[in-house]
């Protein structure tokens, strides 16, 4: 048994999909011009971190594997929105993206199933074994079936955001 005075403490994560909990999913959204938050989106990450909570993002990015965009625009998407979010006093502490896809044109993105796209727990399995995340305390927010299948998949307990302001509705299922 591991030295519980060497071992991190493990803290609870917010799991995030991006488009559609984060911003508005407006289909392949990369570059910050296009990106718009959702109402509360700031404020519930803030929160989040004030409670001790990790808070880390797992996306699916198949227009990188589609050749819409590269994960250099991605990347540089993800700087804007944590220089955003540091300005309202919030941060996210990992961002976790899967750019594969079955139909890419590009074979270095072409997987029949890639293991981190949603439905695939992937994404999260990783965060798991990255962070001192306490699994049984943690949740996934989601706005698709994939995202709510994948955090099942992982052992952790999943919520269906429709829309609305994010904050108000954590705050609604009494999170943090």
């Amino acid at each position: 048994m591991p030295d519980s005075a060497s071992s991190p403490a493990l803290r609870p994560a917010l799991f995030l999909d991006r488009d559609g909990v984060l911003n508005e999913d407006q289909g392949y959204v990369h570059r910050w011009e296009d990106f718009r938050w959702i109402p509360g989106a700031r404020e519930a990450v803030a929160a989040f971190n004030r409670a001790g909570w990790l808070v880390v993002v797992v996306t699916n990015q198949s227009g990188v594997g589609r050749g819409y965009y590269t994960e250099a625009d991605m990347h540089a998407l993800h700087a804007r929105m944590a220089e955003d979010l540091a300005a309202a006093g919030a941060r996210i502490d990992a961002f976790y993206f899967c750019p594969h896809h079955p139909e890419a044109p590009e074979a270095a993105y072409r997987h029949p199933d890639p293991p981190d796209r949603k439905p695939n727990p992937g994404m999260i399995l990783r965060a798991l074994a990255d962070w001192p995340i306490d699994r049984a305390r943690s949740v996934l927010v989601g706005d698709k079936d994939s995202d709510l299948e994948a955090a099942q998949r992982a052992g952790v307990r999943a919520l269906h955001f429709r829309g609305g302001d994010l904050a108000q509705f954590l705050a609604a299922k009494s999170l943090p």
